[in-house]
Order: structure tokens, then C-alpha cells, then sequence
């Protein structure tokens, strides 16, 4: 056998200059390029669209949270979107100003939220209402009431009901202003 081949000085120059050069511009890009997908993802904002559905709208009779007895067929010929919900969860609450943006935007419209708040403690939905300044009805279903009708025990959960008392549009997770503007604005239009 022959001896080994002996990579001369220059060709080993080389490959080091090279090698350095790739890892340089490398550790370079990476920060740029994790910058800009981080900057993406912060952009981006989830949408979540509704299902069309059409079905009778539910006949529940609850409480609020001042404990006075509350139903939906309180609300007959408004457009009303039934929000289930708990404190416990992180994408109810962080919907709720979106919820109470919209609302005060259509109430006069003919418009109501009404968040069901899916078994906590009275005391504690009164303190979030309070502490969060919702203006619009919250009511209490210890016994997941509206989440049977629907059958979906997903929170959040919203279903529009239009002013014939037909479940149009149902959402399982966050729903924001600009979807409500695209879905459920045509429906108080419509039915003025």
C-alpha cells in the first residue's frame, strides 16, 4: 500500500476559509430568519370561521348572575349569539372584550349577547363581570344546559341565533370583531 495522500497548505486554507465563511453566513441568516417567522406569527392573527347551520334555537330558561330567572325566549325577534364559556378558560376570556366591542356596536341594532357561563362559582362570574365591564347579559348554567343543547362541551362555543329563532352560524374556539362584522352583521341587516 502507498502512503497516505498529504493535502497541501492551500487547498487546506481553503476548505478552512470556506468552512468559516458557511458557518458565518449561517449564524448570520438563522437570527434573521427566526426574527422574521417570530414576526409572522405575532402578525398573524388566528381567524376562526363559523359553520352555517339551521336549526330550532334552544328554550333555555336559566339565571343571571344576580339571580333573577332569565330565557332566551326573552329575546324573540333580536339576532342573539349564545356564548358558552368559563373563567377557567383562556381563549373565553381573552374573546370577551371582542364580544363586548361588538355588542356595543349592534345593540341598538336589535343585537344581544348572552354568555352562559358553564358551571363557576356565582361569586366568581360576578367578579369577572365586574372586573371586565361587560354590559351584556351573563347567565349561570351549573348544570351545562345550554352546552346539552348544542351538544359540544368545547368553550368557547358561540351559536347566532337570527330573529326567527334559527341557529344560523355556530364557532367552537375565539371569535374576533371582524368576524362578527363579516357573519353576523348581514343577519341584523337583513332582518331589520
Amino acid at each position: 500500500m502507498g502512503e497516505p495522500i498529504k493535502p497541501n497548505r492551500r487547498s487546506t486554507v481553503f476548505i478552512t476559509l470556506l468552512a468559516s465563511g458557511i458557518f458565518l453566513i449561517g449564524a448570520g441568516l438563522i437570527p434573521l430568519l427566526i426574527n422574521a417567522q417570530q414576526k409572522a406569527l405575532e402578525s398573524a392573527v388566528p381567524i376562526i370561521l363559523p359553520s352555517t347551520t339551521n336549526f330550532a334555537g334552544p328554550q333555555l330558561a336559566l339565571t343571571d348572575v344576580q339571580g333573577k330567572p332569565v330565557s332566551t325566549g326573552d329575546y324573540s325577534r333580536q339576532v342573539i349569539l349564545v356564548n358558552n364559556w368559563a373563567t377557567w378558560c383562556p381563549s373565553c376570556v381573552s374573546e370577551m372584550p371582542e364580544l363586548q366591542a361588538y355588542y356595543d356596536a349592534h345593540v341598538t341594532e336589535g343585537f344581544a349577547v348572552i354568555a352562559i357561563n358553564a358551571g363557576d362559582p356565582t361569586d366568581q362570574v360576578a367578579s369577572f363581570v365586574n372586573d371586565h365591564e361587560l354590559t351584556f347579559p351573563v347567565w349561570l348554567d351549573p348544570h351545562h344546559e345550554s352546552m346539552g343543547f348544542f351538544k359540544n362541551l368545547d368553550l368557547p362555543s358561540s351559536y347566532v341565533i337570527d330573529r326567527t329563532g334559527i341557529v344560523r352560524y355556530a364557532w367552537m374556539g375565539e371569535v374576533n370583531q371582524a368576524t362578527l362584522e363579516q357573519y353576523v352583521t348581514p343577519l341584523l341587516e337583513a332582518t331589520k
